[in-house]
């Protein structure tokens, strides 16, 4: 079964703890400057769309990237809630204010070049090597207007060692419960995450289901090397969604914000 099928309708209450609202915050304040209102923003990996919808609130022309067609349901459903529309006026089906496509990031394919591309939430962890980030980063590199931004996270390892480790959690909510084990593995650096899913049916009896995701650690020097060889130049490594940037001291999730087109020298 591939994964977030079965877990995109328990998603988002899995995720309640995700302050999206400051996140969007200061997503905005790294592109100001080089992204206005109107301009042609890309998300990969958008999943439910809860950042996707908010940066179209905001004014930005969306498109939302992401492999599970399941994910992209509910983001559709949330941005004809959240707009207002009409789902069956053929002129909205046609044109809709948010373009959610569903595409492989290694693979993904846009029109033509966009302001910024952007990709939160950890969705790079869930590439399985140094050469398929790579591979993104070059297709983000060619798909970006010149001196476009790239802003993306990871997850490090000290938060699937440290915070994340081998541990269980469960959560329930209205649609059903989610029980969620994680197990690290320090010598490949993976971290996996085994759920099982009770989903509450109409008829009030649960359904089971399970997936396994798997998210690979990228240690900051290979993010670094990677970006040089798709030919962008880094700008800043931060803490989180703050503005301090990233030293030496061991924090959960690393933002990265880089531009199109590597000048010698000019590298972080």
């Amino acid at each position: 079964m591939a994964i977030y099928s079965e877990f995109a309708n328990l998603y988002d209450s899995s995720m309640d703890n995700i302050p999206y609202d400051r996140w969007t915050e200061r997503i905005c304040e790294l592109m100001q400057g080089k992204v206005s209102e109107g301009d042609l923003v890309c998300e990969l990996g958008c999943g439910t769309g809860e950042l996707t919808l908010r940066l179209a609130k905001k004014g930005y022309d969306m498109i939302g990237i992401d492999l599970s067609d399941d994910m992209l349901n509910v983001a559709r459903d949330k941005m004809y809630e959240s707009f207002q529309l009409d789902i069956d006026d053929p002129e909205t089906f046609s044109n809709p204010p948010i373009l959610f496509l569903e595409q492989d990031m290694r693979e993904f394919e846009l029109y033509g070049t966009v302001r910024a591309i952007i990709s939160v939430c950890d969705s790079l962890n869930y590439l399985s090597d140094v050469q398929e980030l790579t591979k993104v980063f070059r297709l983000v590199n060619n798909y970006l207007d010149k001196d476009g931004v790239f802003i993306f996270d990871v997850k490090t390892e000290h938060f699937y060692k440290n915070t994340c480790g081998n541990q269980t959690r469960m959560v329930e909510s209205e649609d059903g419960t989610l029980i969620w084990e994680n197990t690290y593995d320090e010598e490949d650096k993976v971290n996996y995450y085994n759920l099982t899913m009770f989903h509450k049916e109409y008829d009030g009896r649960y359904r089971k289901s399970t997936e396994e995701h798997v998210q690979k650690v990228f240690a900051r020097e290979e993010i670094v090397n990677a970006l040089k060889d798709a030919g962008m130049n880094l700008c800043y490594i931060f803490n989180g969604y703050s503005s301090q940037e990233a030293g030496e001291q061991s924090v959960d999730r690393l933002v990265f914000v880089a531009t199109e087109g590597f000048q010698e020298g000019k590298l972080y």
